[in-house]
Parts: structure tokens; C-alpha cells; sequence
């Protein structure tokens, strides 16, 4: 399985889908040699191909422990709950603890705002909520601050 995981992630790189790739066939002898995929559960699609099931995108977010923003690997229900390395978004609108505000960040340092901007609002506006740590999607935005919060979102 980690082979898999590990292929599925060099396939993706920046390219999009991997390709489906063939499931081995055939009875070899000894232990670890593939046998055809049959019944049902198999995850094998009729033509004996594994299934396409795309390249997961990452995203950027803000982890209020740390001030700090990282690459979320997982996450869902308004929190990421799989970090990664650090990083920026890719339109540079963070959370500013200070000001509890969002604003633009002219110069980023491993993860972190070094010099501030104007107030901003993520594109998606799924903003953090200081008030609970959870991400949730903004229904008004004023001045980077969220004056009407919505549901959770996946940061």
C-alpha cells in the first residue's frame, strides 16, 4: 500500500491524475507474488486496471498554536489534523494574531508574516475563528475580520 502511495505521489507532482495502473497477474511461487484481483471489494476496475482516484491538493493554514501557517495534508470540519512543512498562501492574505485581523504579507518567513500589508480576506473566505481555533466559511467580511461566521469549512 505504501507503494502505492508513494507512486500516486510522484505521478501527481503538478501534473494532475496519475494514470491507472495495471494490478500484476498471475501465480508466481513464494510469498509476495500477486494473484489476479477477483470478487467483489476488490478495488480492481473490469479491464484490470486500478481505478483513477486523482491527486489530493494540499492547502495552506493557519495553526494557532504555533502562529505559524503549514501545509495541511488532512483536514475537514474546520480543522487541519495532518501538518506538514510550513508555508504561504498562494495569495499571501494570512491571519495576523496580533490584530486578529487577515492581512497581506509582503514578506514571508517559514510560515510566518515578517512585514504586514492591507487588510485582506481569503478567496475561499474559510477564515480561522479565533473565538473557537476553527476555520469556518465567512459570510461578511469587513475589513479582514469576519463579522458573520457560517458554517465549518476544510481549511
Amino acid at each position: 500500500m505504501c507503494g502505492l502511495a508513494i507512486a500516486t505521489a510522484i505521478a501527481c507532482g503538478s501534473k494532475g491524475t496519475p494514470p491507472a495502473h495495471p494490478i500484476p497477474t498471475g501465480h508466481g511461487s513464494g510469498s509476495g507474488s500477486a494473484a489476479a484481483a477477483t470478487g467483489s471489494g476488490s478495488g480492481a476496475a473490469v479491464d484490470g486496471t486500478v481505478p483513477d482516484i486523482g491527486c489530493l491538493t494540499s492547502t495552506c493554514v493557519y495553526y494557532a498554536a504555533t502562529a505559524t501557517y503549514y501545509t495541511c495534508l488532512a483536514g475537514g470540519n474546520g480543522t487541519c489534523f495532518h501538518i506538514g512543512s510550513t508555508c504561504a498562501p498562494a495569495d499571501a492574505c494570512m491571519f495576523d494574531p496580533a490584530t486578529a485581523a487577515y492581512q497581506q504579507c509582503t514578506r514571508v518567513v517559514e510560515g510566518r508574516c515578517a512585514t504586514w500589508g492591507v487588510a485582506c480576506a481569503p478567496a475561499t473566505r474559510c477564515m480561522f475563528d479565533p473565538k473557537d481555533g476553527l476555520h469556518r466559511t465567512c459570510a461578511q467580511v469587513t475589513g479582514g475580520t469576519c463579522a458573520r461566521y457560517g458554517a465549518l469549512c476544510s481549511p
